[in-house]
């Protein structure tokens, strides 16, 4: 078992409706070193929270441009 520290990391996107994140879905959940992810959609800057067990907010990126959205990490 990995005790690897939980991060969250939080970036604005251009996932603004539910069938939006029905295309990132695949992504986001098979993706090495996320436990757990959801998009805000009611928030205007539709911000994507994603639990981190390793997964850079580089990686959580491409793999939202891979699915044709644009995501930016959030400080």
């Amino acid at each position: 078992m990995n005790n690897m520290e939980i991060k969250e990391l939080q970036f604005k996107t251009t996932i603004n409706c539910g069938g939006c994140i029905t295309r990132v879905k695949p992504g986001l959940d098979n993706a090495e070193g996320i436990r757990e992810w959801n998009v805000d959609i009611e928030n205007p800057d539709k911000i994507l929270t994603v639990q981190s067990e390793g997964i850079t907010a580089d990686q959580v990126i491409s793999i939202v441009q891979s699915k044709g959205f644009k995501a930016e990490a959030l400080d």
